[in-house]
C-alpha cells in the first residue's frame, strides 16, 4: 500500500477514509510540523496532505525521494516552492473554489467590526467603563453608500463585492487585468493607486509573491483616507506591518481588521497596545463545512496522483507532462 503523511489533525472520519485506502503515517496534534520533524516524517511516504503551515522546499524534497504528490489545504500556496516540486517530479495541488463564500463572508465580519468599532466597543463594556449614555460615544466609520475597493478581483474579491450590493456600496478594484464586463457586475476598474485614493474602505485579496511583498507600505497607506479602514484577508507580508502599525497610531487610517500577519503567528506585539484594530488568527475559512470541503478535496487531488490521474487542482502542470513521458 501506498504510504500517505497527515501532517496535522483533520476530521477523524476522513482519517479513517485514508487508513481504509493507506498505509498512514499521521500526526494527532493539532498543530504543523517543523523542518526537521516534517522531513523525517515524509522520508519514506508516497504523498502528503500539508496545511498552509509547512513549507516544502528543495531541502525537504530532496530527503524525500518516494514522494509523489504534496496535496496543500489551502487556496494559497506560498509554502510550496513550485520550481522545486517540478524538479523533483513531485505533483503540487491546493483548494481553490471551496472556501471562496466562507473567506469573503470573514472579510465582512472584519470590515464591519472594525468600522463599527465593534471589538472596541466590547471591550468597553466588559471593563465596566459604560458608566452612562453619550451622544458622540464610540463613533464608527459609515459603510452603507459607501465606496468599496479590492484588491485582487478573483473568485474571492468578487464574492466580497457581491455582499458590497447589499449595503449599496460602489465597488471599484484592482486586478492584474481588467475582468470581463459580465464579472464585473457594475464594479470599476482602476490602478491600485487610484482604488486606495477613491475607497472609503479597501479589501485585500492578492495571493502572496515577491511582486506583492509590501504591496501596501507606507506610500501607498498615504494615499488612503483617514477616515478608510483597511482590511487583510490575503497573506502575511501583502502588507508592511510596521508601515500600517505608525498610520494606525498617528490617526493616518481610522482602522485595520487583520485575519493574517508577517511571520504569523508571531505578530508585531504593538497590535496588542491598538484599540483600532481587529485581530483574528488567519481563521478566514474556518466553518467546519468549508474546512472539510477544503481536506475533502485535498484528500481527492492526493488520491488521483496516487492513482495516476490528473489532478483538479494541479499547481505545476509542467511536472504532469513529464510523469506521463
Amino acid at each position: 500500500m501506498k504510504r500517505v503523511a497527515v501532517t496535522q489533525r483533520i476530521f477523524p472520519e476522513l482519517i479513517e477514509e485514508l487508513a481504509r485506502r493507506y498505509t498512514l503515517v499521521d500526526n494527532q496534534a493539532d498543530h504543523g510540523l517543523g523542518a526537521a520533524e516534517l522531513a523525517a516524517r515524509l522520508r519514506d511516504c508516497d504523498a502528503a496532505l500539508i496545511t498552509a503551515g509547512e513549507q516544502v522546499d528543495d531541502a525537504l524534497l530532496a530527503a524525500c525521494p518516494r514522494l509523489q504528490v504534496v496535496s496543500n489545504i489551502a487556496v494559497g500556496y506560498n509554502n510550496l516552492d513550485l520550481a522545486a516540486c517540478t524538479r523533483h517530479g513531485v505533483a503540487a495541488t491546493n483548494t481553490p473554489d471551496v472556501l471562496n463564500e466562507a473567506t469573503a463572508d470573514h472579510a465582512w465580519a472584519l470590515l464591519l467590526a472594525a468600522a463599527r468599532r465593534v471589538t472596541e466597543s466590547d471591550r468597553f463594556v466588559r471593563a465596566g467603563r459604560w458608566q452612562r449614555w453619550e451622544f458622540e460615544m464610540l463613533m464608527g466609520a459609515e459603510l452603507h453608500g459607501s465606496t468599496l475597493g479590492i484588491v485582487g478581483m478573483g473568485r474571492i474579491g468578487r464574492a466580497i463585492a457581491r455582499r458590497a450590493r447589499g449595503f449599496g456600496m460602489r465597488v471599484v478594484y484592482h486586478n492584474r487585468s481588467r475582468l470581463p464586463a459580465v464579472q464585473e457586475d457594475g464594479a470599476i476598474w482602476m490602478a491600485t493607486e487610484e482604488v486606495l485614493r477613491s475607497a472609503d474602505h479597501v479589501v485585500l485579496v492578492v495571493p502572496y509573491t515577491q511582486a506583492t511583498h509590501h504591496l501596501i507600505g507606507a506610500a501607498q497607506l498615504a494615499l488612503l483616507k483617514p477616515t478608510a479602514v483597511l482590511v487583510n484577508i490575503a497573506r502575511g507580508g501583502v502588507v508592511d506591518d510596521a508601515a500600517l502599525i505608525e498610520a494606525l497610531q498617528q490617526g493616518r487610517l481610522a482602522a485595520a481588521g487583520l485575519d493574517v500577519f508577517e511571520n504569523e503567528p508571531r505578530l508585531d506585539p504593538r497590535f496588542l497596545t491598538l484599540d483600532n484594530v481587529v485581530l483574528t488568527p488567519h481563521i478566514a475559512s474556518s466553518t467546519r463545512a468549508t474546512r472539510r470541503a477544503m481536506a475533502r478535496l485535498a484528500i481527492d487531488n492526493l488520491a488521483d496522483v496516487l492513482a495516476g490521474k490528473r489532478p483538479s487542482a494541479l499547481l505545476n502542470p509542467d511536472v504532469w507532462d513529464c510523469r506521463r513521458r
